[in-house]
């Protein structure tokens, strides 16, 4: 795989994981009620659904790999759509972030946390999105399949766990902050206008050719 290539997936994986979303929210009220054990947990959970989602995107690479041009536009609009709306989402102040008092969660066993966040995962239209539109855009063809495949997925997986795991370590520090819409309104901003920009970057692709 070129570097540009991968340094690119790279960006754009970790704008899109770092974005706050429903898991960012599940890891950041573990973190302020039963704490960083259901963290831990909840975000091996969180990474178990995202595979989940590669592999069933992987299914279809090899079909997608061989289509037209014209489809491959289709993908492409459809993965530009997906990061203009959650620019445009983070540009009007929609942030999961501010977490009140009440929703702190309760502590449960090990195995609840992982399976929640499984859960999740495979029901969050934002990594569904990622995997459908955005992950074959980064596979060369003419090269074999699986070396990519795991080398994008463990990639997208790792970032992903380490950012649930910064953002409850900050939420247990800046508990207060989190509670204020004020304190994030600037996240959001700077969030959404990344993501517009990733949206028209990804317009600008060309499909590879065999």
């Amino acid at each position: 795989m070129q570097t540009q290539v991968l340094l690119a997936y790279c960006a754009l994986a970790a704008i899109s994981v770092v974005s706050p979303g429903p898991a960012t929210v599940l890891a950041i009220r573990n973190s302020l009620g039963p704490g960083m054990r259901a963290v831990c947990f909840g975000a091996l959970g969180n990474v178990a659904g995202l595979f989940c989602l590669s592999a069933a995107s992987m299914l279809g690479l090899g079909v997608l790999l061989r289509t037209s041009a014209a489809l491959f536009l289709a993908v492409k609009i459809l993965g530009a759509c997906y990061l203009f709306y959650l620019g445009f989402r983070q540009l009007r102040g929609r942030s999961p972030l501010v977490i009140a008092d009440k929703d702190v969660l309760p502590r449960r066993a090990n195995r609840a946390y992982f399976l929640e966040a499984v859960g999740l995962a495979l029901t969050n239209p934002k990594p569904i999105l990622f995997f459908a539109a955005l992950f074959p855009q980064f596979i060369m063809p003419g090269e074999p399949l699986m070396p990519q495949f795991c080398m994008l997925t463990g990639i997208f997986m790792l970032m992903s766990l380490c950012s649930l795991h910064i953002y409850a370590l900050l939420a247990r520090q800046a508990r207060a902050a989190l509670t204020r819409a004020s304190v994030v309104r600037w996240v959001d901003r700077l969030m959404g206008g990344v993501f517009v920009c990733f949206g028209a970057g990804l317009l600008t692709l060309r499909r590879l050719a065999p």
